[in-house]
């Protein structure tokens, strides 16, 4: 069983407080504060910097995907190693549909 422990702040204390309070105050260079806006990523990927790559992924015109990753990733914004993964999936996959559906032309004249 745990003790009660008191509820008096004294200004010692509070001044205490506020010390270490200024001390952490987070990353301070940009690239810094860009990762940590990103520290949401683990958990669901609803940033609004990846909803924001993704979409425009998503609506690359055909053939497009690998110029508009690339652009996308050139952003200061894009240095997390995710938007590098999603990236290099889309491109990937892009190219599998490609490939496949020229293959798929070229089975079917035969």
């Amino acid at each position: 069983m745990s003790l009660p422990r008191s509820s008096a702040l004294t200004p010692a204390l509070v001044a205490s407080h506020r010390r270490n309070a200024k001390k952490s105050t987070g990353p301070w260079a940009v690239r810094g504060k860009a990762w940590s806006r990103l520290n949401r990523l683990r958990n669901g990927m609803r940033s609004p910097e990846y909803i924001n790559f993704l979409k425009a992924l998503l609506d690359a015109r055909p053939c497009q995907v690998e110029l508009t990753a690339h652009a996308l990733l050139a952003s200061r914004q894009a240095h997390h190693p995710v938007f590098s993964e999603i990236a290099e999936m889309s491109v990937q996959t892009e190219n599998d549909i490609c490939n496949g559906s020229r293959w798929s032309r070229a089975e079917r004249k035969s």
